[in-house]
């Protein structure tokens, strides 16, 4: 019940000469409740005098008979469902107030002031032993950095090896996750914020970093703030907004500024006596060390870190079905004729549509993806790394036949023929080695661009080499094997003993041996 307006002594003051503001402040009385009373009983037409046989009760019914009776039908709020609903992300005490009122009118009862209303929700939040403080949300925000202190790792033979700790938070329950690394590189940073989510069970809403230069490109004071493409990729595929903090303000993420110190105690101070040889019992120390951190009781409110984080956890994002892989790109790559765009030696297959465009190619350990116009329009596995001059082709991207004369494998070995039997048959290995024929347009017409440079017998030539030495021969080595005029010397010798033969028929003469030519019998003949 509120607290009710001592009218008959203010009555009695104001006869006794008292201004309004001496009666306020002499009786502690709101200035608006004096003016209130003094108003009413102009209206009422009632003087002091007038109140003299009535109980300070009875005054107060005749001034406000209104407000003694909605005394007796207040509907109180319910505090509980009000902690509850403060937890999620945009509710605050003052839009639940609002919601609580149009409730009661709408019912016919009288809410309490919006000021009490927060008042008996503070009462509430200390009866309870509870935090009634919601700067935060749970699963709105976590905030990330590295550590300034580092550890190390003693070799055998005395080197030390610094250890950089990526340290973060989520800022309503300050669970904390704590990775070494032995480096700040972007990628690095990168995989420390994929392994953060995974740790957390979840994704924040936002995610609030400093002004890294791995993270970061650009945060003017106006403007766009630019995340590197990296990073912003990352953003995008766990749906959680990076907020670069302000430049030199750390206020804005505290609850890593905090974690820092307390890492710096926790885990850093903790293992500081320790000496480590490797990365992995490095690794495993600090996370032992971590979960201590996290279940250990708070100092200044109930429960742990752990304890809390069991409850915000389900206000934070679920998991994408798959996790986040760092990616490279490579831009303005040419889609060849055989529909196939180039990367790292390797063929990878577009739809026929974009034949002579440029895409972009972004890739990472296991995918392939291939990009026009921001528009995703191939995908592949990733061919290994020592694997060169192979195909992924999708046969729904290659079309029915091709339209350009030159494209056609019969004119391909027609051309062929004109040189060689030797050159058709490079030819014909070239498409018998492939799935469909689109995949030898390349390496074919390569190898007949070739030809166009030597006299046709030397072709002819080092393709039968070529096909001595590989099972179907290449452009490289065909062309390895003119440079070096292999296929000259190779003429040579197969004309040396036919041309000795034709000299001894001819004369009837024989060659002399080399006792003769060293001073041996000249008559030995």
């Amino acid at each position: 019940m509120a607290k009710r307006i001592n009218v008959k002594l203010i009555m009695d003051l104001s006869a006794g000469g008292l201004t309004q503001n001496e009666i306020a402040n002499s009786r502690h009385f709101s200035k608006t409740s004096v003016s209130l009373v003094l108003k009413t009983a102009r209206e009422l037409n009632v003087t002091a005098a007038d109140l003299q046989e009535m109980t300070p009760e009875e005054a107060y019914r005749l001034f406000f008979p209104e407000k003694l009776s909605a005394d007796q039908i207040y509907e109180l709020p319910d505090y509980e469902y009000v902690h509850e609903e403060l937890k999620r992300v945009g509710v605050t005490l003052k839009l639940l107030w609002e919601e609580y009122r149009d409730k009661c009118l709408a019912k016919g009862n009288i809410p309490v002031g919006k000021t009490k209303f927060c008042d008996d929700y503070n009462k509430y939040c200390d009866e309870a032993a509870i935090s009634g403080h919601f700067e935060h949300k749970p699963g709105q925000r976590c905030e990330v950095d590295w550590s300034g202190p580092t550890m190390k790792i003693v070799k055998a033979d005395g080197e030390e090896i610094k250890v950089y700790l990526f340290v973060s938070c989520l800022s309503y329950s300050r669970y904390a996750y704590v990775e070494p690394t032995l480096d700040m590189k972007m990628d690095t940073w990168i995989r420390c914020n994929i392994h953060m989510y995974e740790h957390f069970g979840g994704v924040p809403t936002r995610t609030v970093c400093d002004n890294l230069k791995t993270g970061v490109v650009k945060h003017p004071k106006d403007g766009e703030i630019i995340l590197t493409d990296a990073y912003e990729a990352m953003g995008n595929h766990y749906i959680t907004a990076i907020m670069p903090a302000g430049v030199k303000k750390p206020k804005q993420k505290p609850g890593a500024e905090g974690t820092v110190g307390n890492i710096a105690t926790a885990i850093i101070a903790k293992l500081r006596n320790r000496t480590f040889r490797d990365f992995p019992s490095l690794e495993k120390a600090v996370g032992e060390a971590l979960r201590a951190y996290n279940a250990a009781p708070f100092e200044k409110r109930a429960g742990s870190r752990l304890e809390v984080w069991e409850e915000e956890k389900a206000y934070l994002r679920t998991l994408p079905a798959v996790p986040y892989e760092i990616a490279s790109w490579e831009f303005h790559r040419k889609v060849y004729p055989n529909c196939h765009a180039t990367l790292k030696k390797n063929f990878y297959s577009v739809p026929y549509t974009y034949r002579g465009k440029y895409v972009d190619i972004r890739y990472t350990e296991k995918l392939v993806e291939i990009y026009y116009d921001h528009q995703r329009v191939a995908s592949h596995p990733v061919f290994p790394a020592y694997v060169e001059n192979r195909y992924r082709t999708e046969p729904s991207h290659m079309p029915d036949y091709f339209n350009e004369p030159e494209m056609n494998d019969a004119r391909m070995l027609s051309w062929a023929a004109t040189i060689g039997p030797y050159t058709n048959d490079v030819i014909a290995r070239v498409f018998r080695s492939v799935q469909i024929k689109e995949q030898g347009y390349n390496a074919a017409l390569a190898i007949l661009r070739l030809s166009k440079g030597y006299p046709k017998e030397r072709f002819e030539t080092a393709c039968r080499i070529a096909l001595e030495q590989a099972s179907s021969p290449r452009y490289r080595l065909i062309q390895a094997i003119l440079i070096n005029n292999r296929d000259i010397v190779r003429r040579e010798q197969e004309a040396i003993p036919k041309e000795n033969s034709q000299v001894k028929e001819k004369s009837g003469a024989f060659i002399r041996g080399a006792a003769y030519y060293g001073g041996g019998d000249q008559d030995a003949e």
